[in-house]
């Protein structure tokens, strides 16, 4: 739905591949949710999520959040680069937790604080329904609150005024019970520069068990305006297989903001590298990050990867592809990109005062 352009309403929420000042992360140290719920050690997590670090850290700085209680591992494991800031946390995806930055031509660099509520209220967030909060109070900017519940995980950007999203998220009662879409999108339009929302369903049935209800960041990613990575599955007789042909479908139909059809590439998920045995494991390689000059790649070990590399290396030319290894982060249900969150450098090329 096409949203109107007030003059009043100049912030804009800039896409992935803008220059960043710094990623966040949160450092896990929630060893009873892991390893009960997931079946992995927390220190092979946070190895997992040093990794992650790590590789960014070659690029640009990384502000990572530590709950008291995990000051030391970090300190042992995160590199020179990687910058420790302690505050009490519940868990480690800040892509949902943290906030959504966003620019303004005049005002410069604020963020918005989504109603979070641990994915409809799977686990304990009295901690996490804050830290959006205190980490912009902490660097000094304008928070902007809301009521809608939502997660970074939900929502890509193209920069352009194009934002993907999905109904299973969005429209699940246990997020925002009797809210309508066109509400949502005058949200996303107010604090994001959002013109137009495209909806995917997502996971309607929930047949993956993915906590998330189906983030949009394990479907799909924007390359640049007009061109997106679809996450697809060379098991076509898979209960996932249906979900990712509807969701195809529905981005061969829509068009962006500025009226263009998207050109699709197919990204094959790492099926050969699922456990069985877990409850939930992200095998979705367009769950990987875009920082300063390189592409962070989920990896698992697997031939997959170096096919993932040649896609994501034709799709970013001018960028590094860094595979990372996350067997054990991928247990959680999550990816790269779950766990990472762009603060953008100021001032943003592209907007113009």
């Amino acid at each position: 739905m096409l949203q109107n352009e007030s003059s009043a309403n100049r912030w804009q929420m800039p896409a992935e591949w803008s220059e960043h000042a710094a990623t966040w992360m949160v450092w896990p140290h929630n060893q009873a949710l892991w390893e009960s719920g997931w079946g992995v050690t927390l220190p092979q997590v946070q190895e997992d999520f040093a990794g992650v670090a790590n590789a960014i850290a070659r690029f640009e700085p990384v502000m990572m959040v530590v709950d008291p209680s995990g000051v030391a591992r970090a300190k042992a494991l995160c590199g020179p680069n990687i910058t420790l800031i302690e505050q009490p946390v519940n868990d480690s995806w800040f892509r949902d937790s943290g906030p959504s930055f966003v620019c303004h031509p005049q005002l410069g660099l604020a963020g918005v604080s989504w109603r979070f509520n641990a994915w409809g209220g799977k686990q304990v967030f009295d901690k996490d329904e804050s830290v959006a909060r205190r980490v912009l109070n902490g660097l000094g900017l304008d928070c902007f609150g809301t009521p809608l519940s939502n997660e970074g995980g939900a929502i890509h950007v193209d920069g352009e005024g194009t934002l993907i999203t999905t109904e299973s998220v969005l429209l699940n009662p246990n997020r925002n019970p009797g809210v309508t879409k066109a509400e949502m999108e005058e949200v996303f339009s107010r604090l994001l520069g959002v013109k137009k929302t495209i909806w995917l369903p997502g996971d309607p049935q929930y047949v993956t068990g993915d906590m998330t209800d189906g983030h949009v960041d394990g479907v799909c990613a924007f390359v640049r305006p007009g061109v997106v990575l679809v996450d697809a599955t060379h098991d076509k007789s898979s209960v996932y297989a249906e979900v990712a042909r509807e969701n195809r479908r529905a981005l061969e139909l829509a068009t962006d903001a500025k009226g263009r059809r998207f050109e699709l590439i197919d990204l094959y998920e790492a099926s050969e590298a699922v456990d069985t045995d877990a409850e939930v494991f992200c095998a979705s390689y367009t769950n990987f990050y875009l920082c300063n000059g390189a592409v962070i790649m989920p990896a698992y070990g697997i031939e997959a990867d170096n096919e993932a590399a040649k896609v994501l290396g034709g799709a970013f030319p001018g960028r590094e592809i860094v595979p990372v290894r996350i067997n054990h982060l991928a247990h959680g249900g999550g990816g790269v990109h779950c766990i990472t969150q762009q603060q953008p450098a100021w001032p943003l090329k592209g907007i113009n005062a």
